[in-house]
């Protein structure tokens, strides 16, 4: 019965080892939004922070996707601002 419990743990921790794909980390060095640049695919990406998940051609093109909702409407030349009709009288 013992030898039953030990073959069975052996077998699935074998299944896990050989199961679990290998882990591509790196040494870190993110700055202060949680980005870096990836040198070896070239670019950058973010691990932390709002952008995190997201890849980017260069740093500066994060930083103006960071800044991008803090702008005013009038910043963007596509915005339509529309005033909706004031009722008098209610």
């Amino acid at each position: 019965m013992i030898a039953q419990v030990v073959l069975a743990l052996l077998l699935s921790l074998t299944t896990v080892m050989l199961t679990a794909g290998p882990l591509h980390a790196h040494s870190g060095g993110l700055d202060i939004h949680g980005c870096h640049h990836d040198r070896i695919n070239g670019g950058y990406h973010c691990h932390r922070g709002p952008l995190a998940g997201q890849s980017f051609p260069s740093q500066p093109e994060m930083l103006a996707a960071l800044e991008a909702p803090n702008q005013e409407p009038n910043d963007h030349p596509d915005w339509v601002q529309t005033s909706l009709p004031i009722e008098e009288g209610t």
